[in-house]
Formats: structure tokens, C-alpha cells, sequence
């Protein structure tokens, strides 16, 4: 009975708490026409303080939304558009010598900001990947033999064209692991379609002013670490990810030719955060087995490693991910 009360007052603290939430998708919806999986996704990401990869081809309204996004916070953004030439010092910084004083001095890079948007990241080569993955990872940067803080909240977000495109660098499986979700961006519908023409003809494109400030999400992260999740949520959870691991236990011994690699614990992990989150947006304290499913797709799409066979019979992760959730028994 207490738990139901607990569960109770959790419900109407967040239905307070998520009031922001609306004017975030409100201010982002004058901008960005349709695209609302990837409105949610942004939120879920700065919610969960997890990094995000959004992958889809160009002028589909990525690079925007970020921006938009971090125009509605009052925070600071920067951009790191990745070049082939592009030097790891560009991102993370550089010590510069001064001949006044006869010293090095720090001159740090785009890397210090809020939020972060990497633009086309696979476009430059692995050590310029890595030492922004790294910054990701750490929450610090070392230039020379000093090691910096990165501001809290940091919040990257990485936008990625499909490898079949020319000039790329494919992320290496480890790397890609650190960020919590991959979000493949589509097309708009044909009535978006008809309003982003409609919209662009306009003189004056649609602005944002912030409605919050930082201090107001790090509260909010506070609350969504609160979000109640039931033993059986968190058996569901395991029971997803180790379905990408031994798929043969869940009676898909079909996929287990399919599959190089399942996801870690951090999938296991992730998929909790980006479910708490979920419930969060949707003004709920508590997660249901829904949250883990609109979830997984994104927390796991690249996370499980195919194999020839699979490549060879034209199966992708998405795929194997909606089988697993068909065949997960649900709490």
C-alpha cells in the first residue's frame, strides 16, 4: 500500500516536474516540421545525460534540430563540422606558445561547451573520432599535462551519413558503444514535405528564445533517476539484451548464425536510463514494458554486430531487434 502511495506522489511530482517538456517540444516543433522521433530522442538524451548518434542522409533537419535544442536551454553550444584533415587538437584543444611571457598557454577547443554537436563525425579519421569519444567517455580533456573539467550538463550529439555515401570513415564498434543511442533519421511525409517548402519560401524563418536554463535540467535528471522501475522491468531489461547474446535460450536459435556480438551491460543499462526517460516524458513515475520497447530499437540498433550470413540474407539489426522484442515474454 505505502509503495502505491510512493508511486502516487512520484506521478504528480513529475507531472510538475515535466511541465518543461512541453514548451521544449512546442518551441522545437515552430522549427522543425514533423520529425518527432527524433524531438523525443533529443530529450531522452539530455534527460538521461546519455550521447546521441543520428544517423540519416543530408538536409533531413538534423544539424537544425540540435541547434534548436540548445537555443531553447540557455546554454552554450558549439560545432565541430568533421573534415578529413580535421587534427584531434581541433577538438579537444591546444597549448599555444606566447613570446610576451615566454610561456605555453591553454587555448581550449569547441569540445567546452554544453552541448555539442559533431557534425558528419564519420567524416574524419579514427584519432580525430577517438578524442572526442574520449572526452565523452571521461567528462575531461588533458591538453599538454594539464586535464580540464568538461562543463556538466555535456551533452554530445553526433550526426552521421550512411556508409554507402562517398568519403566516409566507418566508427569502430567500441566507439560507437558510448553513445547511448543511434536514431536513424526518414524522410518527412508528403504533407511535412509540402510545409518545409512552404515554411522556406517565407522571408522570416521561425526563431526560439530559451524557456530554461541549465540549472533546471540538472533538476530534472534528479527526478528521472527517481522514476520507479519494478524488479520485473528490470528482468525484462536483462532479458532483451541477453536475447542479443544467446538468442537460442529464447527459442531463437535461427538468430544465433546472425549475430557476431550482442550488447554489453552498458546496453543493459542504457536501455533502464532511456526507459526512465521515456516514462518521464510521457509524465509517468513509474516504467512499462512499452518504455523498453519504444526504447530498444534505438538503445541496441548499434550494439549487436551481424555477421556474413546475415549481411549475406539482407538481415539488419532492426530485424533481429523486432524479433527479439516479439519473443521476449512480457512482465
Amino acid at each position: 500500500m505505502t509503495e502505491a502511495i510512493d508511486i502516487r506522489e512520484l506521478n504528480m511530482r513529475i507531472e510538475q516536474q515535466s511541465s518543461f517538456v512541453t514548451n521544449l517540444v512546442t518551441g522545437m516543433s515552430r522549427v522543425i516540421v514533423g520529425q518527432q522521433h527524433l524531438i523525443d530522442s533529443l530529450l531522452i538524451g539530455l534527460l538521461s545525460d546519455g550521447h546521441i548518434l543520428l544517423e540519416g542522409v543530408p538536409g533531413l533537419a538534423k544539424t537544425l534540430a540540435i541547434k534548436t535544442l540548445s537555443q531553447l536551454i540557455d546554454s552554450k553550444y558549439s560545432r565541430i563540422q568533421f573534415t578529413p584533415d580535421l587534427l584531434p587538437a581541433d577538438v579537444i584543444g591546444t597549448q599555444i606558445y606566447s613570446q610576451k611571457d615566454e610561456s605555453f598557454h591553454v587555448k581550449k577547443g569547441p569540445v567546452f561547451a554544453n552541448f555539442v554537436l559533431a557534425d558528419e563525425i564519420n567524416r574524419a579519421p579514427a584519432k580525430v573520432q577517438s578524442a572526442l569519444l574520449e572526452a565523452m567517455q571521461e567528462h575531461q580533456v588533458t591538453i599538454g599535462e594539464q586535464t580540464f573539467t568538461l562543463p556538466d550538463p555535456f551533452l554530445v550529439m553526433a550526426t552521421q551519413n550512411p556508409i554507402e555515401q562517398e568519403g566516409t570513415y566507418a566508427l569502430p564498434e567500441a566507439q560507437v558503444d558510448r553513445f547511448m543511442l543511434k536514431v536513424i533519421i526518414t524522410y518527412p511525409t508528403l504533407e511535412e514535405e509540402k510545409l518545409v517548402i512552404r515554411e522556406n519560401l517565407n522571408e522570416h524563418l521561425p526563431t526560439v528564445q530559451p524557456v530554461m536554463g541549465m540549472n533546471e535540467i540538472l533538476k530534472a535528471r534528479q527526478v528521472v533517476n527517481e522514476v520507479y522501475i519494478d524488479e520485473k522491468i528490470e528482468q525484462y531489461i536483462a532479458d532483451i539484451v541477453f536475447a542479443t547474446r544467446y538468442p537460442e535460450r529464447y527459442g531463437l536459435s535461427e538468430l544465433q548464425q546472425m549475430i557476431t556480438f550482442g550488447g554489453s551491460p552498458r546496453a543493459s543499462i542504457n536501455l533502464a536510463r532511456a526507459g526512465r526517460a521515456y516514462a518521464f516524458i510521457k509524465r509517468r513515475g513509474y516504467v512499462v514494458p512499452e518504455d523498453i520497447r519504444a526504447m530498444a530499437h534505438d538503445v541496441l540498433r548499434h550494439r549487436i554486430g551481424l555477421s556474413y550470413e546475415a549481411e549475406a540474407s539482407d538481415i539488419t539489426s532492426e530485424q533481429i531487434i523486432s524479433d527479439i522484442i516479439n519473443k521476449v515474454e512480457v512482465p
